[in-house]
């Protein structure tokens, strides 16, 4: 029988920490792509220099992002209904095997130029530092207050809920440019996370066992090139999805009674989940395989051209911050325990709508504005001036 995972300790949720490139993606320093422009009308062409090519979103990485985030909201959901129901424990168990290895992949592929300089230490701080220490705080503040658990402490050191990923991006964005000097890094990324799935002295600190048994899946971000998403977009690749995921299904409906959760999450040793240091090995080396199988199943699937819920990909990091007040805040006020008819077929159909237009409407323009005080704040005062370039 599957034990369900602790609110505040196995939650996975990638933000939407870079942008997406262009249709033939390149390394852009974070990854920050602006959408194209059109030059200022009351300039002089004969006098002004001429313009930079306008550089422009990629809608496939934002079809992406946007249909990920859904897919986490939705599964987060499911997590308080599901265990009456044993086909919702197959649906669960097959996103949460691709949906992190997926935004930790894209992450990696957006990280390829980072170099440490001043601009690009400045956007990490920006965008990843500052909302972690806020968002740590809120969601302590909300478990101990909304949820009663007095004995909740602000501690920076042990990740909340969703908040475990920006120390997982911040650790592995830092050390991009060590893995882009190694000649072999990902046979060296998947060893490291060998070490960790049988290394139970690990400990919760920063959450470093998710931060290195993910480790891979960044790394191999970092490996890919544009014409490798090409490969995953041909039309065979998208036919041959279909079958793969009604496999996938298939499969995790009958593992659903005879696994533990535990291994989806990549947050416990081998040990720690009663099992022998052999096992994890075996187990992890097959997650591995699994995770990047449907990772390019789903990557496959994922419409190229603009669609209307494309724009909503640029925001996908306020729905990662926010949907999680909600699907906690839920679970704090006895939503789930007051109405028992959630756990049926159409009470789970609910679940699953709500969760998605809920994190739709975070993911809006609005929303993303609102919140750029804490997403994407302005930090020039804190930082030294770059010296002038030619």
């Amino acid at each position: 029988m599957f034990s369900a995972p602790s609110a505040f300790q196995r939650a996975a949720v990638p933000p939407d920490s870079q942008e997406p490139e262009s249709r033939h993606p390149r390394p852009t320093g974070e990854g920050a792509v602006a959408t194209a422009t059109a030059p200022d009308r009351a300039s002089d062409p004969s006098t002004d220099p001429a313009p930079a090519p306008a550089k422009h979103r990629d809608a496939w990485f934002d079809n992406v992002k946007y249909l990920a985030i859904v897919l986490v909201a939705v599964a987060h959901a499911w997590e308080p209904v599901m265990d009456d129901s044993r086909a919702t424990r197959a649906l669960y168990m097959v996103v949460y095997a691709f949906h992190m290895p997926a935004f930790i992949l894209v992450s990696g592929y957006f990280s390829r130029s980072f170099d440490m300089s001043p601009r690009k230490v400045k956007r990490l701080v920006s965008t990843v530092v500052v909302p972690y220490v806020l968002f740590e705080t809120a969601y302590s503040l909300f478990r101990r207050y909304a949820g009663g658990y007095d004995d909740t402490p602000i501690s920076l050191l042990d990740p909340l809920f969703l908040t475990w990923f920006l120390v997982a991006l911040f650790i592995w964005r830092v050390t991009t440019p060590l893995w882009r000097s190694l000649r072999h890094p990902l046979p060296i990324a998947v060893a490291i996370g060998l070490l960790a799935v049988t290394t139970p002295e690990i400990g919760d600190d920063l959450d470093l066992q998710r931060v290195l048994q993910f480790l891979p899946f960044f790394v191999l971000g970092l490996v890919l090139r544009p014409e490798h998403f090409e490969l995953v977009r041909r039309r065979e690749v998208r036919v041959l999805a279909v079958p793969l995921f009604a496999g996938a299904l298939a499969l995790a409906y009958w593992l659903a009674p005879r696994t533990q959760l535990g291994w989806l999450y990549h947050s416990s040793s081998a040990q720690e989940l009663d099992a022998p240091w052999w096992s994890g090995v075996v187990i992890y080396l097959a997650m591995l395989a699994c995770a990047l199988v449907l990772t390019i199943g789903f990557l496959a699937l994922t419409p190229r051209r603009p669609l209307w819920f494309t724009v909503l990909g640029a925001g996908t990091i306020c729905g990662y911050l926010l949907h999680g007040f909600l699907v906690k805040g839920a679970g704090y006020f006895g939503l789930f325990d007051r109405y028992p008819w959630l756990s049926n077929p159409v009470g789970l159909v609910v679940v699953s709508v709500v969760a998605a237009a809920a994190v739709t409407l975070l993911c809006t323009p609005p929303v993303r504005r609102a919140l750029r005080f804490a997403t994407e704040p302005n930090l020039d005062r804190m930082f030294r001036r770059e010296p002038a370039r030619r």
